[in-house]
């Protein structure tokens, strides 16, 4: 069975319509400071607006842990949303209460109203199935169909991304759409050559992804915090970088096996030395099979790739014709450790085909980094999602509405 889109719900005039958005944006002192998945849902709430629809809009934020807590309020959010969507936004202060059924019962064709952070009832994250259905039908209380559109939490089995849809009348948004198809162009015949760029803290997080690509790829370059195991895998001393000695043999496995497959595993000639942990720590660049020669000695960590190597990895990018990049090159968040995500980031700009930024800390980089949106093919909104997309794991909130791998 194909996905199920819009088109399949037929006309939603005057119908509640419940979207399940991904609004999950970073706060700081209640401001959002990355609007960027709330501008990823206007195509959808647009294009539901001009039906004569009547939206709700639920999402999670954070990690409130069952609870209401204030710092986790979508209060920010619908204000946004009302100042993209240039009208009116409800805000109702709570999921399935008093006010969200107030704040529905008062909406009229082509209003909006957002309902608190989904997360500050239990029910919407449980590991009991009946306890995420008994919240699902609350919520299936509040619309009359369900357009899903939160990518970036469609490998989750969430009440209101997987129960829910199985309630109510369902489908996906324009925003799912296009992230499938831009995955799909990933994994079915990508324009060669293919490069994928992975990077981030922890080679476990990406250990799926090396193995479901490595056949399918010409070259993988490896940065950020997980390089340091794959140096160790090659024998090198990292000093107090990050190692994760557990995956040194599955590593070097891979290694092995991407010689096999002639598929380059391109890993950083030197990396960015420092004292410490932090944005003011003395630092050096230093080889990649020298990191403890320098004045820090084994007590020095790298925090980004090297010059050398961010040029390099530039000059493979942008001789390809297809680039997906997950996971920065260093601490990005620190200005002195944050020059190979930017080199990288440029090189993508300049891919004549196919650039994706993979989501999660890769698209918040770019954004901090100083690059707009349309300078990159795809900026996807679920990092957690892509990746498991090409895993080819399956993901519910993709196979309730009628997708399979």
């Amino acid at each position: 069975m194909p996905l199920r889109t819009l088109a399949s719900l037929g006309s939603l005039a005057g119908k509640r319509v419940i979207v399940r958005a991904d609004l999950n944006v970073p706060l700081r002192d209640g401001v959002i400071t990355d609007d960027g998945r709330v501008r990823a849902t206007l195509p959808t709430l647009n294009a539901l607006i001009n039906q004569g629809a009547r939206l709700v809009v639920c999402s999670h934020l954070g990690r409130p842990d069952g609870e209401p807590n204030p710092a986790y309020s979508l209060a920010p959010v619908a204000q946004r949303l009302s100042e993209l969507l240039g009208k009116p936004v409800a805000f109702a202060r709570d999921t399935v209460g008093e006010s969200a059924h107030e704040a529905v019962a008062s909406l009229g064709d082509g209003d909006v109203t957002v309902i608190e952070n989904l997360r500050f009832n239990p029910g919407e994250t449980s590991k009991d199935a009946v306890e995420r259905r008994t919240f699902a039908e609350q919520l299936a209380g509040l619309g009359d169909a369900l357009v899903s559109d939160g990518f970036g939490v469609v490998h989750r089995k969430q009440a209101s991304v997987y129960e829910l849809a199985e309630i109510l009348p369902s489908a996906a948004g324009l925003l799912i759409e296009a992230e499938l198809d831009v995955l799909d162009r990933l994994t079915e015949n990508p324009e060669r050559p293919y490069t994928v760029v992975l990077g981030g803290s922890k080679v476990s997080d990406k250990l799926g992804v090396i193995a479901h690509l490595l056949p399918r790829v010409d070259t993988i370059l490896v940065g950020g915090g997980m390089l340091y195991t794959f140096l160790a895998a090659k024998g090198y001393r990292v000093g107090a970088s990050l190692l994760e000695k557990d995956q040194i043999e599955t590593v070097s496995g891979y290694m092995r096996e991407a010689e096999e497959r002639g598929v380059k595993l391109v890993l950083p000639v030197d990396a960015v030395m420092a004292a410490s942990f932090s944005a003011d720590a003395d630092h050096v660049v230093a080889d990649a099979d020298s990191l403890e020669d320098t004045a820090f000695g084994a007590s020095g960590m790298g925090l980004d790739i090297g010059p050398r190597s961010a040029e390099m990895f530039a000059e493979i990018i942008r001789d390809s014709k297809t680039v997906f990049w997950n996971g920065p090159m260093g601490v990005f968040e620190m200005p002195a450790f944050a020059a190979g995500t930017k080199t990288v980031a440029q090189a993508l700009t300049e891919v004549d085909g196919l650039s994706v930024v993979g989501g999660g800390d890769s698209a918040a980089a770019v954004r901090q980094l100083g690059f707009r949106d349309d300078q990159f093919g795809h900026i996807s909104t679920g990092g957690g999602a892509s990746l498991e997309f090409l895993e080819g794991k399956k993901l519910p909130g993709l196979e309730v509405l009628g997708w399979s791998v």
